[in-house]
């Protein structure tokens, strides 16, 4: 199977309050999280919420990492989105999973531009038509 892309969504809980709430902390760890995967960071933006919460985005070459946390609930809904085969969002995974101190987990793997999908006469009416496009 051909793919474009990998797409980890990350559901991390039980992580510690302080640190889902500093943007400085968690910009860095993004930052460090991408390196990791071995992508080229092209720019990042990030914004504390008010009275807490953080929301980033770290865009690179190959797609982008993203991280919305809830510290009043210790959570962080991350996305590891990265293109090619030189590229490895797992080592981005694990990483943040340490840094937040996740105390519970659930990575998702998403395949993205599943190329030969397009070729089958099927998927536009049992996949785009079952979720009403």
């Amino acid at each position: 199977m051909t793919v474009l892309g990998r797409h980890l969504l990350v559901e991390y809980h039980g992580c510690d309050r302080t640190i889902l709430n500093d943007l400085d902390l968690i910009r860095r760890y993004m930052l460090e999280a991408a390196r990791r995967t071995g992508a080229t960071i092209l720019k990042d933006v990030f914004h504390a919420f008010s009275p807490h919460g953080v929301s980033g985005v770290v865009v690179i070459a190959e797609s982008h990492l993203a991280i919305h946390t809830w510290p009043e609930y210790g959570y962080a809904a991350v996305d590891l989105f990265t293109c090619g085969s030189d590229v490895d969002p797992w080592k981005a995974f694990e990483y943040l999973k340490e840094k937040l101190k996740a105390r519970k987990y659930l990575p998702m793997e998403i395949k993205r531009g599943i190329l030969e999908l397009e070729r089958m006469p099927i998927y536009q009416e049992q996949i785009y038509g079952a979720v009403g496009i």
